[in-house]
């Protein structure tokens, strides 16, 4: 059998057109993402490759399906074994490791709910998100134990915690546990709305929001992954993102999609991203396709190789914040290719998409709905507005990709929608090609003298300047304008913060965009609060204390 043959849900085709028209949801009644992802590649292609892990001080550790079934049923039997069963919430404070991945296989063989977090969330955020999800059991790494330790008193409701790579104080090694158990185990039976995990979300008020998924989301994923990567898969694909697969981006994104089309996943823990050894890592393991976010290919755009041709990639996947056409004309200046920009949110991912093989892509604009999915503008009220019109980008229910509810959180589930579109909270138009642009997100526009600035557009603008690495752009308030551009930017190397360069970038800006664009304040900064994932964190700066 070729790859996933039985299981795409896009067939090629020459035109956008006649793939909406050919396209048809392909759910079951019933259905299982461990059964999807690993049991049934076990079966069939035993000894084909599921995890390669480039250790970072070792030899490259390939798991094949055999194995990770083998892992993921013994994982199974240990959470059984230890009290934790249908509906009860398993936190996954891990890095990418193929321990991680059969985790996850794990925990929805079981029926239970896998809640990850990322790495890098420091004591509180790690605390907030296993006390809301009143998770039963903990997985970690010896990483996170000076984390854990702080705050294990204070939480009723974990009964088990258990660590992937070594015996700790407060964690048995999972190994060790479950050496000793049966290898086979037997899948619950689960609906695909069946919940199957939770991902926290920042929402624009308030603490961090439960998205609720069931076991449809990863079907729900499949066209926006086919469609991006361009006929996803395609023999000898093999997939990469330096994005934590405990976000969105690298779990629904990377991880199990690819699983389920029996296509290798690169795995790496980096405590820190490094563009460098992003550029050798492709090289080296012949990665074919990538999702990367934007912030963290601008780093590696200040470091391309002068030996690109050493590089075998046939796609590039990119969201999470505009990609820019700054970057669009690196990536085909440098690299021969286009990036295919893709947009989602947590709790409704992969709706609007690039696909340049079939010339759906546009400079400027994100990309078309994905088939399978209506995305429409809309006002408050959920109607229909007219394409140039700015308003909220909507997308409508029923949708397999659509998180089941915010979790404990039934009135902000409401708000979520109006009528039956959902609102993602972000503001964007359609051209009259039927191409969406981003305008920004509802707490990131910029409102200066009457007009609405989204910050996108004036920090692709920045980046352009050869003396910009990174900025970020917010609105401070202003008497007389209601707000101000203002940009926190990096320097590449060799240049200095003088007021020299202060004018000239901001002139840079007001002959490239407009008057009212330009950046009325810059302040300058070694670096910018990212998330684990590489896109800058502007509500940070928008909270800090203000400099004036």
């Amino acid at each position: 059998m070729g790859h996933g043959e039985d299981k795409s849900m896009l067939e090629p085709a020459e035109t956008y057109e006649q793939m909406i028209s050919r396209f048809k949801w392909q759910i079951p009644e019933r259905f299982n993402i461990a059964q999807a992802v690993c049991t049934r590649w076990a079966l069939e292609a035993p000894d084909a490759p599921a995890i390669i892990e480039h250790m970072v001080d070792g030899p490259v550790r390939t798991t094949s399906f055999s194995e990770l079934e083998a892992m993921s049923n013994r994982f199974a039997n240990l959470l059984v074994n230890s009290g934790i069963g249908r509906g009860d919430r398993v936190a996954l404070l891990l890095p990418q490791a193929r321990e991680t991945a059969a985790a996850h296989v794990a925990i929805y063989k079981i029926g239970a709910i896998a809640v990850p977090l990322a790495m890098l969330f420091g004591v509180e955020a790690v605390q907030y998100r296993l006390q809301n999800s009143g998770a039963k059991a903990l997985i970690m790494s010896t990483a996170s134990r000076e984390n854990v330790s702080e705050i294990l008193p204070g939480l009723d409701a974990l009964q088990v915690v258990f660590c992937i790579d070594g015996k700790l104080d407060i964690a048995p090694h999972i190994h060790d546990e479950s050496r000793s158990l049966p290898a086979t185990f037997e899948t619950v039976d689960t609906t695909p709305d069946d919940a199957a995990l939770m991902i926290y979300t920042s929402g624009t008020t308030g603490p961090p929001k439960g998205a609720l998924h069931g076991h449809r989301v990863l079907l729900g994923h499949i066209p926006g992954i086919q469609f991006a990567h361009e006929f996803f898969p395609q023999p000898g694909d093999l997939m990469w993102t330096p994005s934590d697969w405990a976000w969105a981006g690298g779990l629904l994104n990377v991880l199990l999609p690819s699983l389920y089309f029996r296509v290798p996943v690169l795995a790496y823990k980096y405590t820190k991203f490094d563009p460098a050894n992003a550029w050798d890592l492709m090289a080296l393991h012949k990665v074919r396709n990538v999702f990367i976010p934007p912030t963290a290919l601008k780093l590696m755009r200040a470091s391309t190789p002068n030996d690109v041709d050493k590089l075998t990639l046939r796609t590039i996947f990119s969201g999470g914040e505009a990609v820019g056409s700054a970057l669009q004309e690196w990536a085909e200046d440098s690299l021969g290719m286009k990036i295919n920009e893709v947009y989602g949110q947590t709790e409704c991912n992969l709706v609007l998409e690039s696909c340049n093989a079939i010339g759906v892509g546009k400079k400027g604009a994100i990309g078309k709905a994905v088939p399978g999915h209506t995305v429409a503008i809309v006002d408050d009220a959920g109607n229909s507005l007219p394409d140039g019109e700015a308003g909220n980008i909507a997308v409508q229910r029923p949708d397999p990709v659509m998180f089941l509810e915010y979790w404990g959180k039934p009135e902000a589930t409401r708000d979520k929608y109006a009528g039956d579109w959902l609102l993602t909270g972000d503001q964007g138009f359609r051209d009259a090609d039927g191409y969406f642009h981003f305008v920004g997100r509802d707490d990131d526009v910029i409102t200066s003298s009457g007009y609405r600035i989204g910050p996108g557009e004036i920090e692709d603008c920045l980046s352009r300047h050869p003396s910009v690495k990174l900025a970020a752009v917010i609105g401070v308030p202003d008497p007389v304008r209601t707000e101000i551009v203002k940009a926190f930017v990096v320097l590449n190397d060799g240049f200095e913060a003088t007021d020299a360069i202060h004018t000239e970038i901001r002139d840079h800006v007001r002959n490239r965009l407009s008057a009212h664009e330009y950046p009325r304040e810059i302040e300058f900064r070694d670096e910018l609060p990212l998330t684990t994932t590489g896109k800058v964190i502007r509500r940070l700066l928008r909270n800090e204390p203000s400099s004036n």
